[in-house]
């Protein structure tokens, strides 16, 4: 019996550890300036939200959420969002690959005058994590998910890494 309940406990020890990974780096990154919505929270919406993927056009390609508009990073400019979404009370959430790149550009929304944004907590690797469907430049469903790189893939627990 004592076996069984070594193995319990180090099985939810091992599970909330790496949860607890993963909120540290985001906590190290983001100072929490934009609210997080949780995969479940955003799955659960009954009027989807508009979804703005803030990862450049490679990763974008290869995997993204379903209807996601992309928005870049590095290529990000304000005017080009206000062009698609002029509603400033246009319920936003925005993603990238955990969350980090992300919470910058919602940042950038929240100043530009909108009025509900979030951050995708654990951004489309969390998503993927969850079993939920990616899509890929063809707007097909995909198991490839752009990984960012050797050192942030090990955040990515389901599909096929891809880092091109």
């Amino acid at each position: 019996m004592n076996k069984i309940l070594f193995y319990i406990f180090v099985c939810f020890a091992i599970s909330g550890f790496s949860q607890n990974n993963l909120k540290s780096l985001l906590k190290k990154y983001n100072d929490e300036s934009t609210p997080y919505i949780y995969v479940k929270q955003l799955k659960k919406q009954t009027v989807p939200p508009v979804l703005l993927d803030a990862r450049e056009l490679p990763e974008y390609k290869v995997s993204h959420l379903k209807n996601a508009i992309h928005i870049g990073y590095n290529t990000f400019k304000i005017e080009n969002v206000q062009k698609k979404i002029p509603d400033k009370n246009t319920k936003i959430v925005v993603y990238c690959s955990l969350g980090i790149r992300s919470e910058t550009i919602a940042d950038s929304l929240k100043k530009a005058g909108y009025n509900h944004v979030q951050n995708l907590y654990g951004g489309i690797f969390e998503w993927k994590n969850n079993n939920l469907p990616i899509y890929n430049s063809s707007e097909k469903e995909t198991d490839s998910i752009h990984a960012f790189s050797n050192a942030w893939s090990k955040w990515v627990k389901k599909g096929v890494k891809v880092y091109e």
